[in-house]
């Protein structure tokens, strides 16, 4: 027979042990939430950084103004990347995971279109362009790549999509015509944001093209063999303006800019987006592209003294408003 009070003492064990499960369940969500906080931080530091890094390249071509020769930038600082990146893209060309010979063709084209067209002309455009111009005209990119998409048929795309489109659209003619639409058939205004578009359709391509290219290496593996063509395809330009323009090609100036170029907006930025990206994800990754004008407008008025204006407001609101839109399903 059991002992008196021994149901007692049973029913206390098994709240111990209910008290215990639920103590540990909450310890357990307590510890899902506090990495779940953890994650949240270190993602939005990493988006600001990468953002920050990316933005600065614009805020290098405004600053220069054309001191330093831009493609002689250009080669100099995709150079420093390909090279910053080479022992593993080695290392998977000798694993076989970029077969060269199928792949050499696209290898060139992604590193034409997302190094040579984005480098130079970039640089090129900071004499006659804003950096907040550049920056909102480059954030037309995903609603270009969509619409290639649906020419191509590689997507369907709705309407919530095709209005998405026409409000970047709106936003980019703005900003270029500075609120005036003649302004846009003036040769002074297509000066340097027609090279800024010129870029932007070029780094289009390199983003349709660029995970077809050796699609088995890792993004920093394709990013040193496209950087190596950017600089292949950089170098006729360069070599001319170091024969014309020495002084400049190999000043000091030009010397601190091309290590910056190559490392902040260069291996860092890249290495940063490709850690994001393995960390959290692309879908998360690409909200990068949304702080990216706001990270320019602040560094252009806090280095370079040029506060957004009005319409730079209205027209970032139309553009990032139509890439919202267009980027939804």
């Amino acid at each position: 027979m059991p002992l008196p009070g021994s149901h007692r003492g049973r029913h206390r064990i098994s709240d111990c042990a209910i008290g215990k499960e639920i103590s540990d369940g909450g310890d357990d969500a307590g510890a899902a939430r506090s990495t779940e906080a953890w994650l949240g931080a270190v993602a939005l530091i990493g988006f600001i950084l990468v953002a920050t890094a990316q933005a600065s390249n614009q805020i290098l071509a405004r600053g220069l103004a054309g001191s330093v020769p831009p493609f002689a930038l250009a080669f100099f600082r995709w150079s420093i990347v390909a090279i910053g990146l080479a022992p593993i893209a080695f290392a998977e060309i000798r694993a076989g995971r970029v077969p060269l010979g199928k792949n050499i063709w696209p290898i060139l084209a992604a590193g034409f279109m997302g190094m040579f067209l984005c480098g130079g002309p970039v640089y090129a455009a900071g004499i006659s362009t804003t950096a907040i111009h550049i920056a909102l005209i480059m954030a037309l990119s995903p609603i270009t790549v969509l619409m290639i998409s649906a020419m191509l048929g590689i997507e369907h795309v709705g309407p919530l999509q095709w209005l998405g489109t026409a409000l970047a659209l709106a936003g980019a003619l703005l900003i270029i015509s500075g609120g005036h639409p003649e302004t846009l058939f003036a040769l002074e205004t297509a000066a340097g944001d027609g090279l800024v578009v010129i870029a932007m359709l070029g780094w289009s391509g390199y983003t349709l093209l660029q995970s077809r290219a050796a699609p088995k290496a890792s993004l920093l593996a394709r990013m040193s063999l496209f950087a190596g063509a950017g600089a292949l395809f950089s170098l006729p330009q360069a070599l001319i303006e170091m024969w014309t323009t020495p002084a400049q090609v190999f000043s000091t100036k030009a010397v601190s800019a091309y290590v910056f170029a190559g490392i902040v907006p260069g291996l860092l930025a890249y290495a940063g987006f490709a850690w994001l990206g393995g960390k959290f994800g692309s879908v998360r990754t690409s909200l990068v592209l949304y702080l990216g004008p706001i990270a320019s407008a602040l560094l252009s008025f806090a280095i370079l003294g040029e506060p957004p204006k009005l319409i730079h407001l209205l027209g970032g609101v139309l553009i990032l408003g139509g890439v919202w839109a267009s980027l939804r399903k």
